[in-house]
Order: structure tokens, then sequence, then C-alpha cells
């Protein structure tokens, strides 16, 4: 076994990630919005137009990307059809991508793993700064399965230029950009900068921000969370012992009940440094790069509701070092175009610090992934992507609430990526088979240490057609076979999480979790519209989620080290389970008045997902409907917009409804050197009415309201 994961190891060091989209460089200007969709290369192992591509896609880049940037990239494309948010405070969002989230979506940087923890807690914030990205795209359904079987919910691909692919056109290439919003006073900036010397070119680049408590529309809790704390008001309290032995401080529930308009301890402060250097050639590229992340940011308060729960104002300060590999060269035709090489290493720590500044409990994870891909020439009309992938992960808590023991991770993967290409017709086909190992080291009954393993092998794969009846209009067809091992958490989870406010408990005895899918897809662009919509059908077996139970099936499972629990239990199980949904995203140019085009645009998305024989999945995101009006013109862009967001209270037994919200969102954008320079101001008004709005994905959401009235303004600057 070790000689085996040596020599996996040393093959990680020449992999690499899929085709990562062409930016739009100096001196080229975007498409405007109703026709440009079609345009677009997405992250694919081949370039392909998004009209093409089988299953929905999402790219966020130029002007959007930068009035939809927020400090967390969930914020960021929350607004993107089929994607919510874990909105768990203002610090820590992660993706939802139709109503999965955690484990079951990848959030990349570059085309490999953020390597962090976020994936194991929604408190855990994702170790990427979104100032620093270039674009951000978003794969939905099975092609996301190339980047690994954890990723059957999506990818999430942040596009950065650490390591430089082309040699600047002037000799040097330079990005700023500096951002204030009003809801948190936050204040950001990135910067980064290109120099050629000769073929070597040479990368740099920081980014810090800052913000105070986050201003909310109205109440922080909920009106069922606020009428639990008053219905407490006055009963006897059992404060118990604080940690320094005297009696504890009792709850304040009607204070609780009363909060308003600030949402305590979500302050946060971030930076990030970044260098690379990359030889760049007429035939390709090979490039390393270094950055450091830093974060230290508040979690939002779990306010009690009721006598015998505890509060907390956890913060937690994280840091990741991280070295990066990125090579392509064209190989001159014949059996292969090109090969790929991407590979990543980082060592990442976070602490979590009590009120008191003590250091609770620690998260180290060490990890490396990496791809090596081989793209097949384009041999009359067919062409393909093959490779192998290489991911380990050493995790490690220790301290008070150390709820999953010491892992390790070790996955394999062999894929493949076929196409015809008929024109009219289409027709596409991949295959992915993973190897997985886990390891754990638990405590038997006796305290005396024994390993955990699981090995898995999982095997998936789709095959789908898309055809073209007219010039501008695609109908496509995808069914999917997808298999996924249970991740650590999943397996091997046995302790409190003050974060979450659960205890949570694995099974180290589960099984793959399976899935037969199929999406149907609509692609329709022209003259002045584009249409995009996507409905699938997911059917589910050994489905894994969190169900809250009895506490005494939690107590049994912490007998054997001593540990009392004093949290609500909650158990991963594995049953049937369905999700069905669709989302569409139009666009259309209503009128041309001298250089202004006024166009209209419209998002909507739903899914409906459940247990078989259990009820609705928890934190399913409801129905979407988002318009907006844009006058868009080669100095001046003006853009208003209405999100409804429906209630949702199709709930699991341990939920409670959301309330629905609409949101009312304005901007003007101003490029006063013209559309072909890079210099931006951008001026937005978020939330305008100031209401309360909570995500339904997200744990938090009877507790932190997402922002109220956010005045932004954003200066992006480019050579």
């Amino acid at each position: 076994m070790n000689g085996l994961r040596f020599g996996v190891s040393l093959l990680a060091i020449g992999m690499a990630a899929p085709a990562l989209a062409q930016t739009t460089g100096p001196g080229q200007s975007e498409p405007t919005a109703p026709a440009r969709r079609g345009d677009i290369i997405v992250t694919a192992p081949f370039q392909q137009s998004e009209a093409d591509v089988l299953q929905g896609t999402s790219i966020v880049t130029g002007e959007e990307l930068t009035r939809e940037l927020r400090p967390t990239i969930g914020e960021t494309l929350a607004r993107q059809p089929g994607v919510s948010a874990t909105s768990f405070g203002p610090n820590a969002s992660r993706p939802v991508l139709r109503g999965l989230q955690g484990e079951r979506v990848r959030v990349l940087t570059d085309g490999i793993g953020s390597i962090d923890v976020s994936n194991t807690s929604v408190d855990h914030a994702v170790a990427i700064n979104p100032l620093l990205a270039e674009r951000v795209e978003v794969l939905r359904g099975p092609s996301a399965l190339l980047f690994g079987s954890s990723a059957v919910g999506g990818v999430v691909n942040v596009v950065d230029l650490r390591i430089p692919r082309t040699i600047p056109e002037a000799g040097y290439r330079v990005n700023a950009i500096g951002n204030y919003g009003s809801a948190a006073n936050e204040r950001s900036g990135a910067a980064a900068a290109d120099l050629a010397l000769g073929k070597l070119v040479l990368h740099a680049d920081g980014s810090y921000s800052k913000t105070d408590d986050l201003e909310v529309g109205g109440y922080v809790l909920s009106r069922s969370a606020r009428a639990a704390a008053l219905s407490q008001v006055g009963l006897p309290q059992d404060v118990g012992i604080g940690e320094d032995g005297q009696p504890g401080e009792p709850i304040d529930f009607a204070g609780n009940a009363a909060l308003r308009n600030r949402l305590p301890n979500s302050a946060s402060e971030t930076w990030t440094a970044g260098a690379g250097a990359s030889i760049v050639t007429d035939t390709g590229h090979l490039g390393v790069s270094y950055s450091h992340y830093d974060s230290f940011y508040g979690i939002p308060v779990r306010y009690a509701t009721e006598v015998g729960q505890e509060q907390e104002a956890p913060r937690l300060d994280i840091v990741q070092n991280r070295v990066d590999l990125r090579g392509e060269v064209e190989t001159g035709g014949g059996l292969l175009d090109r090969i790929r090489v991407r590979a990543g290493q980082a060592t990442y720590r976070h602490y979590e610090v009590e009120e008191s500044g003590e250091i609770a409990t620690t998260f180290r994870n060490n990890g490396l992934e990496g791809r090596l891909e081989l793209v097949q020439a384009n041999r009359g009309g067919w062409q393909g992507a093959s490779g192998v992938q290489y991911f380990n992960r050493q995790f490690d808590v220790q301290g008070e609430e150390a709820f999953l023991p010491r892992n390790e991770t070790n996955q394999t993967g062999l894929f493949t990526l076929q196409q015809i290409d008929f024109g009219g017709f289409k027709a596409e086909g991949g295959l992915r088979y993973e190897w997985t190992q886990q390891q754990a080291k638990t405590a038997s009954g006796d305290l005396r240490y024994f390993r955990g393993d699981r090995d898995f092998g999982a095997l998936s794969g789709s095959l789908g057609a898309s055809f073209s009846p007219v010039e501008g209009i695609r109908l496509g067809l995808n069914g999917s076979r997808t298999e996924r091992a249970p991740s650590g958490e999943e397996l091997f989870a046995n302790g409190g999480h003050a974060g979450t406010q659960a205890y949570e408990l694995g099974n180290p005895d589960f099984r793959k979790e399976r899935s037969w899918g199929v999406e149907a897809t609509l692609h329709a662009h022209g003259d002045g519209f584009s249409f995009d919509a996507s409905a699938y059908h997911n059917w589910f077996k050994n489905f894994i989620f969190e169900n809250q139970v009895g506490q005494a099936v939690c107590q049994a499972a912490a007998d054997p080290s001593g540990r009392e629990v004093d949290l609500p239990c909650f158990q991963y199980q594995q049953a049937g389970a369905r999700f069905y949904g669709f989302e569409a995203d139009a666009s259309v140019r209503l009128a041309t008045v001298g250089q202004y085009s006024l166009n209209l645009d419209g998002v909507a998305d739903y899914v409906h997902a459940s247990i078989r024989d259990g009820g609705p999945v928890p934190r399913i995101p409801p129905l979407r409907l988002l318009g907006g009006i844009e006058a868009q013109g080669d100095r001046v862009t003006a853009r208003a917009e209405v999100e409804h967001v429906f209630e949702q209270n199709r709930i699991a037994a341990f939920e409670t409804p959301t309330d629905d919200y609409t949101l009312v969102n304005a901007s003007v954008s101003l490029r006063p050197f013209g559309r072909d320079n890079k210099t931006t101001l951008l001026l937005s008004a978020n939330n305008l009415f100031d209401v309360v709005a909570r995500r339904h994905a997200s744990f938090l959401k009877d507790f932190a309201p997402l922002a109220g009235r956010d005045l932004r303004a954003t200066i992006r600057f480019g050579l």
C-alpha cells in the first residue's frame, strides 16, 4: 500500500486541469448581453460553446462579475440560475446547486479543489477570494463528474491568472479593483500584475478586505424564533456553571427576541498574497505559483430560544499556504492535440476561537490534488479527452469540539469524454472510474484506538445527444448513472460542533450513493435574444442526508469516550431520494436607441426533493424568479432588477418554514474611456427597500438574515 501511495503521489506531480475558458483580453470588447451567451467558451476538456453543452452552465465574467462581486463565492453566484447559497452569515457562504450542497458540490480554483474544510461544515469559509477572480464558471449535472464523483451536484470553477498563460502584449499587465459596501462598512481591494521577461512571465497579486458587523433589514431572529424566545420569558433557568467555575449568566430571552438592524459577531478581516512564474511559448506554457490566504471572521450567534440552550459567539482564524503547477503543450496534431497538467498542494489550518480569546478547536487539513489530461485531435468531427486524477487529504480536528476523528482520504480516478459532431447532430459520452480509500482512527469502547478503513470503487457514466433543427436552436437530452463514495464526515463523524449547534453522528457502514438522472436542455440564440433552459430528474439510491434523532442515539455513540451530549442529535442516514426541477435564463433586446440597447432578462429556477418514505429533503431552496431591465451602451450601462423568492413550507420535521421576500436592486456602470478600456466605475444599490430576507438553504436562516440595504461602489482598473 505504501508503495502504491508513493507511486500515485509521484504521478500526481504531473496532473492537470481541464481546459479553461478564454478570457476577454485588453483591447477586446464583450458583445452585448442578449447575443453573447452562445459565444462563451466554458470549462471543459476541449473548447465548447455554451450553446452546445448538454447540461446547465453559467459563466460570470466582466461587468456582470464586477456587479455581483461579494466577499464569498456563494453570495457572488447566488443570482445565477439553479444556484443558491448556504449563507451561514456574511463570511461563510458556499454555492448550493440544484438543492445539493456540501460534499456534492466541488469548488475549484483554476480547475483544482480549494483544499480547505469548507465541505465539512457550513460555518467554514472557502479559501478563495472572489476579488482575484477573472471569471467564475458553474457546471451543473453529469458533465461535472469529470472533476470527481463528489461533484454530482455540480462544479464551481473560480478562474484566476496567478499562473500566466499568455505573454502581455505590452510586456506588462496590471489589474486592480477597489470596493466599498455600506451594509457591513466593507472596504476591500485587490491588485495583480504580470511582467514579461522574454518568454518568462512573472506574476504578483494581493488582496485585502475588512468588514464590520452586517446591517440587516429588521429583526435578527425570525418570527418563529422570536416567538419561541418570548415564550421562555419568566421561566426558571438552569444557568449551569461557567468556564471559571462560577454560575453562568442567565439568558435574556426578551433581549434576544428584540435584536434588530445589526448582526452581532459578523465582522471579518481577510488578506491574501500570491506570486507566480510561467514560461510561455507559441505551443504552450508551464508555470508555478505560491499563495497565502489569511482570514479572521465571526460566526453569527445562534441565540437561545428555550431554557437549557447555549449561545456562543465563536470566531474563526484561517490560514492556508498553497503551491500550484499548471502546464499545457500542443503536440502538433496526429492522435493528440495537446497535453495538460495541473496540480496543487496546500497546508490549511483554522482555529475556532471563543469570546475569551481561547482556542477551543483546531482544524488541520493537508491536501494534494492533480490531473493529467490527454486531449485528442479533432478527426472528422470526433474529439475527446482522457486522463487521470489523484486526490489526497489528511484531516485532523483537535480540541473541545473534535466531532471528527483524524482521517485520511486517497482517491484515484480515470476518466474519458468523447464527442462526435456532425453539425446539426452531436453525441457525447463520458465515463469515470474512481477508487477511494477512507481511513480513520476512532476510539473503541475501552478507549484504545483502532483504524476504521473503507474502500470504494465508483463507476459513473453519461450519454447524451443534441440536435439543431434550425440555426440558433439546439435541443439536448442527456442520461447519467453516477456513484459516489461517502465522505470521511459522513462515515466517521461523532461529536458536538458549536458552529452548527449539533451533535453530528456518521455511519462507518454506509454504502455507495447511486443515482440515475436525465436532463433535457434547450438553447436558443439569435440576433437580439438568448434563451437557455434545463429540466432534470434524478433518482438516488442510498442517498446520504442528516436527520434529527433522539438524544439517546448520540449519547450511546458518545458513551465510550465519556462525552455528554448537550446539543441536538443529527445522524447521517441513507435512503432513496428523488430530485427534480428546472432552471431557465432568458434575455431579449427590446429596442435600440442611438448607441444604447434596451434589454430585458429573467431567471427562474425550482427544485423539488423528497426522501423515500421520509418526507422532504431539508434545506431545499424554493421557487425563485428574477427579472431585470438594462440600458446598455459603450460608456454607460444602467440596470434595475427585482428578485422574488417564494416561501418554503415544504420542510423536514426539524425545520421551520421560511417567508417569501422580494429584493429590488439597481446599478449604474460607467466606462469613462469606452468599452475597450478596462477602467470601470460601478455604483449599485442592493435591497433598496431594506427588507428582511432569509435563505432556506441556510442552517442559520432563523438567526442570520441577509444584508439589508447595501450601497456599493466599485472601481476596476486595467492596463
